[in-house]
């Protein structure tokens, strides 16, 4: 079966083609960072006329590069949320078109779904990692929106252990970044800057919540970023600003790690997956990958292409909901903002 993917949840304009769930055959993403760039962050409206600009044109090269036209294409998915709404419905009604022109099934997927689904796309070459990447396993989502710990106890059987209660980690590398005044996005600006730096410099706060909850908290890291700028003077030596970049990344990533790692104890669970745009981050994967092995788990993260949003995991995702038979007709699909990570059945 072969699932044509469409991802416009934010930035990124992107389609993607894959075979049978885990071959892909195309993944092209149009990225819009050099817009954004001079904004600090994305801007909404322009975020959505872009897709609109872009979005044919994407599809066809997924198509070209995947060596097959429409009438090859077996189903379509496409990204329902969450996102920048106007965005979501610029990938939606393109989905939809395409869907009523050719009679195709059509699918939406939530985008923190689609991170997931993301690992069963890099394991797929290695037999053995394949045959062993199947559910249950905890799955940590990090990116510029979302911080999410999700028990996947099968596929399309999700329990949501915890989230961020204020700014997402990818959010908070933005903020600091831009206090720092490195740049956007900050993410690998910092994830750059930070080798050249001292991670143990600067004693920046863990968030402990007094509900002893999993929960993740990053808005007392970032203050506490601000309040050191602040009381030291933004520093002039790049030295100095790589020891803060790199002390708080130490910091944002070990708060991600302890609450983790915890939840699989709890949970009795051996099997890590990763996923979203900070999941590239080199200290993450390191850190992650040290403790995995101390405590005998096996770790799963995609490729850092993988990682940033694309259109391939859709289509992944897909292709699991429509073999489940989630499909529903098209009128029904619609786009939601703040789409909530629901089991399938």
């Amino acid at each position: 079966m072969l699932v044509l993917g469409i991802e416009t949840s934010c930035d990124e304009t992107a389609a993607s083609v894959v075979e049978d769930g885990r071959k892909m055959l195309s993944n092209v993403v149009w990225s819009q960072i050099d817009i954004h760039r001079k904004y600090g962050g994305v801007v909404p409206e322009l975020a959505s006329r872009k897709h609109l600009e872009t979005v044919n044109y994407v599809i066809e090269q997924a198509l070209y590069q995947a060596k097959c036209s429409f009438k090859e294409i077996d189903s379509i998915a496409v990204t329902t949320g969450p996102g920048l709404v106007a965005s979501l419905l610029i990938g939606l009604a393109t989905a939809k078109a395409i869907a009523y022109t050719f009679e195709l099934s059509l699918v939406g997927v939530n985008h923190i779904e689609g991170h997931i689904f993301s690992n069963f796309l890099q394991y797929n070459e290695d037999r053995v990692s394949s045959e062993k990447l199947l559910p249950p396993f905890i799955a940590l989502v990090v990116s510029g929106g979302h911080s999410d710990l999700i028990f996947v106890e099968d596929y399309g059987k999700y329990e949501l252990l915890a989230r961020t209660r204020d700014d997402a980690v990818g959010e908070s590398f933005d903020k600091v970044a831009k206090l720092l005044q490195l740049g956007y996005p900050g993410g690998p600006i910092i994830d750059e800057i930070s080798r050249k730096g001292n991670a143990e410099a600067i004693k920046f706060p863990l968030a402990h919540m007094k509900d002893e909850s999993l929960d993740f908290s990053f808005s007392g890291l970032k203050t506490a970023v601000v309040n050191f700028v602040k009381n030291h003077k933004l520093p002039q030596e790049s030295r100095s600003i790589a020891d803060i970049a790199a002390s708080f990344q130490r910091a944002a990533v070990e708060a991600l790690a302890e609450k983790t790692f915890c939840a699989m104890e709890e949970k009795g669970i051996k099997k890590l997956v990763l996923g979203g745009g900070v999941a590239a981050n080199s200290h993450l994967r390191d850190v992650f990958k040290n403790r995995a092995e101390k405590n005998g788990i096996a770790l799963y993260f995609p490729s850092p292409a993988l990682c940033t949003d694309n259109a391939a995991m859709i289509a992944c995702a897909g292709y699991y909901k429509m073999d489940y038979g989630v499909a529903r007709p098209f009128k029904s699909v619609e786009a939601e903002a703040n789409l909530e990570l629901k089991s399938w059945n």
